[in-house]
């Protein structure tokens, strides 16, 4: 299992969530967030802006669909044909474990699943 953390425009997020849903990937956390790229903020005449808002969206997936998962995103969230800086990044992580809470079950990347003995 992989997860993908998607840094996207405020603008934009609505769009992706919506990719995401419709591209049958449901399950995604949204937090926002502040920070700067390698342009290093903005500078508006004198005053420079270095932390810019962004939503951060994570979602887990398994391995053979994270290609699909990306293009969905860079898809969704990319400003017109060619992109624009600041239009965000991907990060993809491995994830070793899930445990669903309500269930007490976990979940192995190997997509092995067992009840946990609370």
């Amino acid at each position: 299992m992989l997860m993908i953390r998607s840094i996207v425009r405020p603008e934009k997020v609505d769009n992706v969530l919506a990719a995401l849903m419709e591209a049958g990937f449901p399950g995604v956390t949204k937090m926002s967030v502040v920070g700067r790229g390698k342009q290093r903020g903005i500078k508006i005449g004198e005053v420079t802006y270095d932390e810019i808002p962004k939503e951060l969206l994570l979602t887990v997936v398994k391995d053979e669909d994270k290609d699909f998962v990306i293009k969905t995103v860079i898809h969704a969230a990319r400003t017109g044909s060619k992109g624009a800086y600041g239009d965000g990044k991907i990060f993809v992580v491995s994830v070793d474990e899930v445990y669903t809470i309500s269930s007490g079950m976990k979940e192995t990347g190997s997509g092995q699943l067992e009840e946990v003995k609370i």
